[in-house]
């Protein structure tokens, strides 16, 4: 199974966050900036050419992760549970890791996605640092009856 964790692109920030307060109206409603939609554009562009016609693609309800998601040109879900300060367990259930059958995509937040790099790559830090706009690939398979997760790539929009 391939799961790819995509941050959402550069959104105009949001001062209530300096208060401790992800996940409100407010921060739900931030939107990416001119440097942000060029971010989210330029990844999807590469991930249309890699990604086979049947992939799943799952985005949090934030506006900023919708438009990124968007720029991909393909159908998405909004799914609750990938709303900022989501549960990494919740989206390892969504999307059924590592059991699907076709790959998946994310479309989420900071320290959500990080949390599950970390938990799939047994990282001894809680969570990995993921960048705006960057994509993780990560790969599972079983050889001789072990499951592995691997990475396949780690793409930013700047290096594209």
């Amino acid at each position: 199974m391939d799961l790819i964790l995509w941050r959402h692109a550069e959104a105009h920030e949001h001062p209530e966050l300096l208060t401790g307060r992800p996940g409100d109206a407010q921060d739900m409603a931030r939107r990416l900036t001119s440097r942000g939609e060029k971010q989210a554009a330029r990844m999807a562009a590469w991930l249309d050419r890699q990604l086979p016609d049947g992939a799943r693609i799952w985005s949090s309800p934030a506006v900023r992760c919708e438009q990124t998601a968007l720029a991909l040109g393909r159908k998405f879900k909004l799914r609750e549970e990938l709303a900022p300060e989501g549960d990494p367990l919740a989206l390892l259930e969504l999307v059924q890791w590592p059991l699907g059958k076709s790959p998946v995509v994310v479309v989420g937040h900071q320290p959500t996605l990080g949390r599950v790099v970390a938990r799939l790559l047994g990282l001894t830090e809680a969570d990995c640092s993921v960048k705006k706009g960057a994509v993780w690939w990560l790969r599972h398979r079983d050889r001789g009856g072990v499951g592995r997760t691997v990475v396949v790539t780690v793409q930013t929009p700047e290096l594209i």
